[in-house]
This record gives structure tokens, sequence and C-alpha cells, in this order.
């Protein structure tokens, strides 16, 4: 079977193909719930309290499939998804420079990597300039937390695995551990690193510079200087072009309305003075 023929909307074995990587995410009537969300799934519900992790292992497949809409906007419709973000965000972590390396639990960290976005699987990545308020987006995420690991891994292990997933995930939100607040700063600087990489492969023609201000909300002192040199990087790329730039450089402008909508989705973050 030829990608091209699947391309061309060929048949294969007598079956009409269409992208089966596409996977929507899930459109709510009316008041957001976990069960409205999963009743939408075209592959079915999937299986509550059992003793086996199949059903959480099928969900899983969303994070792959579901992707991160802030490039969208971009019209960057094939972009990273958010396993993609969550994956490097691990791997990052395991660099952890060693004056952080020394004070907090790595392995903690990993894991929380991985975790961190896990309610998107249902809920869809909500950005700042969705107009969904903080504590509505923050209810989603804590009902779909509760149900994959009550629900979907109750039963497994005793819950055991369920319950460590949803603390660490619950850590995560609560961003007063050093374990955290690395991981909220690993995942600005994941985002920076994105940023610069599509603007190069735009070749120029794509401007992502509203972006930039994630950069301001970075807190630790070795964190920052990962997003200092990543700045310094694009700097280099557009050089001698005009370009925007909201880390502190204050460059070129995007919307009153979008400044207070970032403002207010990463409120609490950046340095503790």
């Amino acid at each position: 079977m030829s990608p091209s023929g699947i391309e061309n909307g060929a048949k294969s074995n007598g079956i009409i193909e269409t992208d089966l990587g596409v996977v929507p995410v899930p459109k709510v009537e009316g008041d957001w719930t976990v069960d409205k969300a999963v009743n939408t799934i075209g592959t079915g519900k999937y299986t509550e309290s059992s003793n086996s992790p199949i059903g959480y292992f099928h969900l899983l497949e969303r994070l792959k499939t579901t992707k991160r809409e802030g490039w969208r906007r971009f019209d960057i419709n094939r972009g990273e998804s958010i396993s993609d973000h969550m994956y490097r965000m691990s791997m990052m972590t395991m660099l952890a420079p060693a004056s952080l390396a020394e004070k907090i639990d790595v392995n903690r960290c990993i894991k929380m990597a991985l975790i961190h976005d896990m309610a998107e699987s249902l809920v869809g990545d909500i950005t700042p300039v969705d107009n969904v308020p903080k504590t509505e987006k923050n209810r989603r995420e804590a009902s779909t937390m509760d149900y994959i690991t009550k629900r979907l891994l109750g039963n497994v292990d005793g819950g055991k695995q369920g319950e460590q997933i949803r603390a660490i995930w619950q850590e995560y939100e609560d961003s007063k551990t050093p374990e955290s607040l690395f991981v909220h700063d690993i995942d600005k600087i994941e985002l920076l690193l994105q940023m610069v990489e599509y603007e190069k492969r735009g070749k120029g023609k794509l401007d992502l510079g509203e972006f930039t201000f994630v950069k301001t909300k970075v807190g630790l002192d070795e964190m920052r200087a990962w997003a200092d040199e990543i700045i310094q990087e694009r700097e280099q790329f557009w050089a001698g072009k005009e370009h925007i730039r909201r880390d502190g450089g204050d460059e070129g402008a995007i919307t009153k309305q979008k400044e207070v909508m970032q403002e207010a989705y990463y409120a609490g973050h950046g340095r503790k003075e």
C-alpha cells in the first residue's frame, strides 16, 4: 500500500482510506463534563473499573494525536502534539544543571514532565487566548485527572499507580515544590525552543515573537540562563529584520487584549522576589 495512494483517497482492501491520524478534540455542548467528552470519542468509551490498564493505554493515544493549539493560530496545522512536547520536556529534565540536580528529585521531575498535560487528552490544549477562565480550565483538567486515575486506573494494582499519577499532577498544578517549579520552567523553555525552530523553518516569514513573553515567567536562575541563550539564538536569526520581541526588548506589537490574556494565564509564574 503506497503512501501516495492513501493521500489520493485510493481504496485499500475495498475500504476508502481517510486520515486515520486525525483524532478530533471532543466538542461538548453546554457545561463541559468528562462524560460528555468521552461520549464523543469515535472509538468508543474506555473500559472503566478494570484491573487492566489497557483502557488507559488507549486514552494515551489522544496525547499523540492532539496538537498544541498555540501554533495552529499561525497555520502550523501539522505541528507538535502534546506528547511531542512532554517527551522533549522529560528529556530536558534529565539534563538538569548540577546546581539544581543536587537539590531536587530528578526522577520525579521526569514523571511530572510526562504527566503534567495528561488531562489535555480530553480537555484539549487550552491557550491564553481561548477565552476560557483559568478556574474553568483547572476544573476541567482536575475532573479529567480524577476520571483517569480513579475510573480507568482505580482498580489497577490496587489503585496505587493512579494515586501516584494524580498526586504528581496536583503537585505540578500547586507549583510549590522545587520539582514543580523546575518543571514549570522546563515547560516554558521547551516552548521557546519550538518557537525558534518553527521560525527558522519559516525562513523569516513567520514571526512567533508573541511567545517570547514566557521568558519573563521563567523563575530559576539556571533556567533563565537557558532561556537567555535561546533568545540570543533567535536574535541572531532575526538580525537586521523587524520582528516581535516581548521578553523585555518589547519590539513589535501585539494587541492589548492578548497581553491581558497572557498575564492572566501565567499569573503566579516567574521569579519569586
